[in-house]
C-alpha cells in the first residue's frame, strides 16, 4: 500500500513539473511573438558648407567711347580662389585692366570659391562712327584756279620717276583736298624736259604719271577717281635750254577730269 502511494506521488510530481516546464515555454514564446523590432537609427544630418559664399563686382571707365578709345576696367571678389573675365580670361581676384572694344562689350565677371560661385557685369557701349560732313559742292563748284590753288605740281629728278621725299608734303596737301571733295576725278599727266627720244619720255612721263598716282592713292585718295596720261615732251612748261627750266618740265601735273 505504501509502495502504490509512493508512485502515485512521484508520478504527480513529475507531472507537475511537466506542466511547468510547458507553461514556461509557452510564456516564452508569447514574450519572443510579441517583440517588436527595433526602429532603425535616424539617417545622419546633412552636411553643411561652412565656407562664406564668393562676392564680385566690377567696373568700367567710361562707360561709352568712341571707336579708337580705352577703357578701364576695376574689380573686386572676395572669398573666390578662381576669378575669371569673359573674353579676357583668369585675373587676379582684384585688379585694373586696360581695354580697347570695337564694338559694345558686356565684360563677365565670374569668381569661384568654396562657398559657391558669383558673377558681376559691367557694359561698355561703343559709339557708332561720326558720319562725314555732308559736302554740297558740285564738280562745277570747283574751277581751274581754286583746284590748282590747292592741288600743286610734283617734280622730279633727270632721268627718274621715283617721288622725292620733299615732295610728300605736297602729296598729302593734294590728298587732303581731294579727299575733302571727293566727288572731284583727276587726272593725272607725266611731263618730260626735251632731253631724249620722244618714245622714251613717253614712257618715263607714264612711269611719272603712275607713281604720282600711287602716292595720292597711299595717301588714302581712291585709286577710281584718278586717271594718268603721259605727254612725254610734247608739252613743255618753259622753252629754255638750261637746268632751271628743265626741272620745270619734269613733273606730274594735276587738273580736274571733265
Amino acid at each position: 500500500m505504501h509502495f502504490v502511494s509512493r508512485k502515485f506521488s512521484y508520478r504527480r510530481l513529475s507531472s507537475n513539473r511537466s506542466l511547468a516546464l510547458a507553461a514556461s515555454l509557452a510564456a516564452l514564446v508569447a514574450i519572443s511573438g510579441c517583440h517588436k523590432k527595433a526602429a532603425p537609427p535616424p539617417p545622419p544630418p546633412p552636411l553643411t558648407n561652412s565656407a562664406p559664399a564668393p562676392t564680385a563686382d566690377i567696373t568700367a571707365n567710361p562707360t561709352s567711347i568712341n571707336p579708337g578709345d580705352s577703357v578701364v576696367l576695376t574689380w573686386h571678389t572676395s572669398n573666390a580662389t578662381n576669378v575669371s573675365i569673359e573674353g579676357i580670361g583668369e585675373v587676379p581676384s582684384s585688379g585694373t585692366q586696360s581695354v580697347k572694344p570695337a564694338d559694345s562689350t558686356n565684360y563677365h565677371l565670374i569668381a569661384r570659391g568654396e562657398g559657391g560661385s558669383t558673377d558681376a557685369t559691367a557694359r561698355v557701349t561703343v559709339n557708332a562712327p561720326a558720319a562725314p560732313p555732308a559736302n554740297n559742292m558740285s564738280e562745277g563748284d570747283v574751277d581751274d584756279n581754286l583746284f590748282h590753288q590747292n592741288v600743286k605740281d610734283v617734280f622730279y629728278d633727270y632721268d627718274s620717276y621715283d617721288v622725292r621725299s620733299q615732295e610728300q608734303s605736297v602729296i598729302s596737301q593734294d590728298a587732303n583736298f581731294l579727299n575733302q571733295h571727293p566727288h572731284l576725278k583727276v587726272v593725272v599727266g607725266g611731263y618730260c624736259d626735251e632731253r631724249g627720244s620722244t618714245e622714251y619720255n613717253l614712257a618715263l612721263g607714264e612711269n611719272r604719271a603712275n607713281a604720282a598716282k600711287q602716292a595720292l592713292v597711299t595717301a588714302g585718295v581712291s585709286p577710281e577717281r584718278l586717271r594718268t596720261v603721259s605727254y612725254g615732251k610734247e608739252k613743255q612748261f618753259c622753252t629754255d635750254h638750261d637746268e632751271s627750266c628743265w626741272q620745270q618740265n619734269r613733273r606730274a601735273q594735276f587738273s580736274v577730269d571733265r
